[in-house]
């Protein structure tokens, strides 16, 4: 199980979040209506399934006793026109990898669990009170 609280801030959009013991910001952009005093909920979801194919990665190269010399995972979110959305993953893995494991580092990227929530069908249940 995963928990997060957001409170709204006292300027539009300006939101504290609390993960555990941890406390984050989110905002929007300005040119939203936001101060831009942190990431958009948007930009944290690319966050998420970035780090967490990175995370998925790592733990794959420690299991396997593979050494990276750099590990980076870039994802952008794009809506296509009929209002589809697209994540795009970009994964740039340094070491002496030859094709075979290259291709191997995209099918364990494939199972990391953020990546398995966005393809999968998920149902959002709703209250207010």
């Amino acid at each position: 199980m995963a928990k997060a609280t957001v409170t709204l801030g006292h300027t539009d959009f300006e939101m504290t979040a609390q993960v555990r013991h941890h406390t984050v910001i989110a905002d929007e952009p300005q040119a939203n209506g936001g101060q831009d005093k942190g990431p958009s909920p948007t930009e944290y979801l690319c966050v998420s399934l970035a780090s967490c194919t990175a995370a998925t990665l790592k733990m794959y190269l420690n299991h396997k006793q593979l050494k990276a010399e750099k590990l980076v995972v870039e994802v952008v979110k794009e809506t296509t026109e009929d209002q589809k959305t697209i994540f795009k993953r970009i994964i740039i893995i340094e070491g002496a990898f030859d094709a075979a494991l290259k291709e191997r580092f995209l099918a364990v990227a494939n199972k990391c669990p953020v990546h398995k929530i966005l393809e999968g069908s998920n149902v959002i249940e709703t209250s207010v009170v």
